[in-house]
């Protein structure tokens, strides 16, 4: 009985040992592709961006003054808040 329930924890051990390996050799091969590939993803999205910046400027004539978004509503002071009450540091 005892030998079974050690050839059994055994060949669990060498499956995990097996599967550890392998998605260690894996990751060697794939890790440098999936890499680049991320790299050229966000290098293609900085383009895109720069590119539509660039051209927003663009459209503007020398001179001539472009507002991009539409300022924030003005925030009304909170008279709730309290008075201030300026004070001196006594030593």
């Amino acid at each position: 009985m005892q030998q079974a329930e050690l050839m059994g924890f055994l060949r669990t051990i060498l499956i995990i040992l097996f599967i550890y390996y392998l998605l260690k050799f894996l990751a060697r091969i794939f890790a440098p592709i999936l890499l680049k590939k991320a790299v050229n993803n966000m290098q293609q999205k900085a383009q895109q961006q720069y590119n539509s910046q660039h051209q927003h400027t663009a459209k503007a004539k020398e001179g001539e003054t472009v507002i991009d978004r539409k300022p924030n509503s003005q925030k009304q002071s909170d008279s709730s808040v309290g008075e201030y009450v300026d004070f001196e540091e006594l030593d």
